[in-house]
């Protein structure tokens, strides 16, 4: 009964909205702003991860994904600087930009599934 319960409050439509009034990516249950300010190539260091979804609609979604860059976009850590402070997106074989940390994606999957389990 409480398996049932969970799985229709995880699944129920519109339980979660994503907050979508900035462009963004999320990165491991992180939500990143994306900003105008270039990252130079010397600045980059490990990649840390790739949008593994795009999407242009609101809603409730989990993984890597962003509002602005397409499936396959790559993420990495900026030489000195904490992720949780920011990341770069490569936006094309020589451009980066910075992407803020604004805090935890209020739609990642954990989040959902902790909220409603308890």
């Amino acid at each position: 009964m409480i398996s049932l319960l969970l799985v229709s409050t995880f699944f129920a439509p519109g339980a979660i909205h994503a907050d979508w009034a900035y462009n963004f990516v999320v990165n491991k249950g992180k939500t990143y702003i994306i900003t105008d300010d270039r990252v130079e190539e010397e600045q980059i260091d490990l990649r840390i991860g790739k949008v593994t979804e795009y999407s242009d609609q609101e809603g409730t979604y989990w993984g890597n994904f962003s509002n602005s860059f397409p499936k396959g976009t790559e993420l990495y850590n900026i030489k000195g600087v904490n992720i949780d402070e920011a990341i770069a997106i490569k936006i094309n074989d020589e451009s980066f930009i910075k992407a803020d940390h604004k805090g935890e994606y209020a739609g990642s999957w954990f989040d959902i599934y902790w909220k409603n389990a308890l």
